[in-house]
């Protein structure tokens, strides 16, 4: 089977319970979390392989963390342990119809932040290795971390794997460059990453802040997209970093924090032909409406996670089988509490083949 290895931090995932603020309670739920991680779990959890790696401290909570992804499968022989450094914790306070969800990042100093690129084991993380995932939110951690994930990016394709990067942009991390602003350092950094890449994840939003490229008058914010302008946002990534053969948009209609519209595009270069999910009888696009969400964090991670499945998988890596896995195993993933998308391969093709109604399996 393809081995996907995925690179980036995990850290604890500190939330306050149910609808809470953070200010609220005293008491929080505490589980494990990344974005890269997040992308291994899905991978494992639709029967696939994939092989985690990161830089972590030498104790308990850390021995956690490799134990959460370690639990549905994940390969986690190459997470380096550190003496120094420590364990990056996000907060989180789930937001409810009007009011946004809310994160606080604690992730300063943390083990893979000050890990060098040359500490980690290349030659033996990809040997077998297909298929490389990395995100733009470890290179926003630290100067370590970014050049830490630009040569990962090379590494894999010199060992013949693809590459894939979610885009990620993350304002309230990109700060280890005093002179330059988030976005300034964050298309400086992704610039140079870019061109190691086969496969560019991202939303509107990314391409805009990372890329510069906006589609159009489309606004995220205003709840309704024109799909009709993804496909040119996708092919001016194509042809600012030619070695990129596929893009993939998420495309999210936010009505309000607990009800959202999603669907993606894939964009294949060769063909030049753009692939929409999910669609309607008449082969239209038409959005999956999630009105009553659970957990919308990690929802980005695991379309990724299905596509690369998909992607990797000889049944499912035709464009627009590809992408419509993707959206629904995604979708689903917006009904289950943590980052960790828990939905198996057959959950997902039952969405797939319209089976949306939620009524009890027995």
């Amino acid at each position: 089977m393809n081995t996907v290895v995925t690179f980036g931090e995990i850290m604890g995932r500190i939330a306050a319970p149910e609808n809470l603020r953070l200010r609220q309670t005293r008491q929080f739920d505490m589980t494990y979390a990344g974005a890269e991680a997040s992308v291994a779990a899905s991978i494992c959890n639709f029967g696939g392989v994939a092989r985690y790696v990161t830089a972590l401290p030498k104790h308990a909570l850390a021995d956690a963390t490799i134990d959460s992804v370690r639990a549905v499968g994940v390969d986690t022989q190459y997470v380096l342990r550190t003496s120094k450094g420590r364990l990056g914790l996000y907060f989180l306070e789930t937001g409810a119809n009007q009011r946004p969800s809310n994160v606080i990042y604690d992730r300063a100093d943390s083990a893979i932040a000050i890990t060098p690129p040359d500490a980690y084991d290349w030659n033996a993380i990809f040997k077998g290795a297909s298929w490389l995932h990395l995100s733009g939110i470890t290179p926003a951690l630290s100067k370590n971390a970014a050049e830490a994930t630009l040569v990962a990016a090379k590494n894999a394709k010199a060992a013949g794997a693809s590459v894939s990067i979610d885009l990620n942009f993350r304002g309230k991390l990109w700060d280890w460059d005093a002179s330059k602003t988030a976005r300034e350092l964050a298309q400086e950094t992704m610039r140079k990453i870019l061109p190691f890449i086969d496969v560019v994840i991202g939303n509107e939003e990314d391409c805009h802040d990372v890329l510069g490229i906006k589609a159009g008058d489309t606004d995220v914010h205003a709840g309704k997209l024109d799909t009709s302008r993804y496909p040119d946002v996708a092919r001016q990534v194509s042809k600012q970093f030619p070695n990129v053969s596929k893009v993939a948009i998420t495309l999210r209609e936010s009505y309000s924090a607990s009800h959202n519209n999603w669907g993606a595009m894939l964009y294949d270069v060769a063909s030049d032909k753009a692939f929409f999910a999910p669609l309607d009888a008449n082969g239209n696009y038409q959005s999956y409406e999630i009105k009553n969400i659970v957990d919308r964090v990690g929802g980005g991670d695991s379309f990724a996670g299905g596509l690369i499945f998909a992607l990797t998988t000889a049944d499912l890596k035709e464009p627009q089988t590809a992408v419509k896995y993707a959206v629904a195993a995604s979708c689903l993933k917006h009904s289950i509490k943590g980052d960790f998308n828990f939905s198996t391969r057959s959950e997902v093709e039952a969405l797939m083949g319209g089976s949306g109604s939620g009524r009890v399996v027995r």
